[in-house]
């Protein structure tokens, strides 16, 4: 059998690193790599002949997430691993809800790869054991999964932020208007903003969702 594999990552030298745990394997035929999401979709287009895309997630332009989901979308039969350093619960959760068929960290040795990507082609979920625990953990607790989707749908301005640290602290609009050097009114904009953003009604509830969020 002749696996035919993409990668994709934004470092060259991670491409090669995955390449050499994968000359190991007679039956790996790595058919192209890709330096971001953008990049590898461009590819798949003029071959979509591939079994397998081994994906990075933090990638300029187009992330491994966003990759994912548009690939899933137009190549159901694509199957896709996210090759990541980057195991915490947010990425985890959405590279599932993406698609991705299974999420191993890129510390694993030749040997897993191989079975990873053997046993995601015959259907199964190749998962770091670290992923397996995190992913279980998620799905037995809805309301983490609540949180993480709240937390993804919430995103604050730069400036935004700023008015709602100032406002944690309790200061009154004018004085944030003279610490920002804004108008009052603008303050009072950006605060308009910021409810309608985390969708409440008063100064407590904004900055206690936005703790809650980690957002400040």
């Amino acid at each position: 059998m002749n696996i035919k594999t993409a990668i994709a990552d934004d470092n060259s030298f991670l491409i090669t690193a995955v390449k050499e745990k994968l000359s190991f394997f007679e039956d790996i035929n790595v058919r192209f790599s890709a330096m971001n999401g953008q990049d590898l979709i461009e590819k798949i287009e003029d071959n979509h002949n591939i079994d397998i895309v081994l994906m990075d997630i933090e990638m300029p332009i187009l992330n491994g997430i966003q990759a994912t989901e548009i690939i899933k979308q137009k190549y159901p039969q694509i199957k896709i691993i996210m090759l990541t350093v980057f195991d915490d619960d947010e990425n985890i959760f959405n590279a599932i809800k993406a698609g991705a068929d299974g999420y191993l960290l890129k510390e694993v040795n030749p040997r897993d790869l191989y079975n990873g990507i053997n046993e995601t082609l015959e259907g199964g979920a190749a998962m770091t054991p670290s992923i397996a625990m995190k992913t279980l953990k998620l799905l037995r607790n809805p309301l983490a999964i609540k949180n993480i989707e709240e937390q993804e749908s919430i995103v604050l301005t730069p400036r935004e932020v700023e008015v709602l640290e100032q406002l944690s602290k309790g200061l009154s609009y004018s004085l944030i208007a003279e610490n920002l050097f804004l108008s009052v009114g603008t303050i009072r904009k950006h605060i308009e903003n910021i409810y309608k953003k985390l969708q409440v009604h008063n100064k407590l509830e904004a900055v206690q969702k936005a703790r809650k969020n980690n957002l400040i």
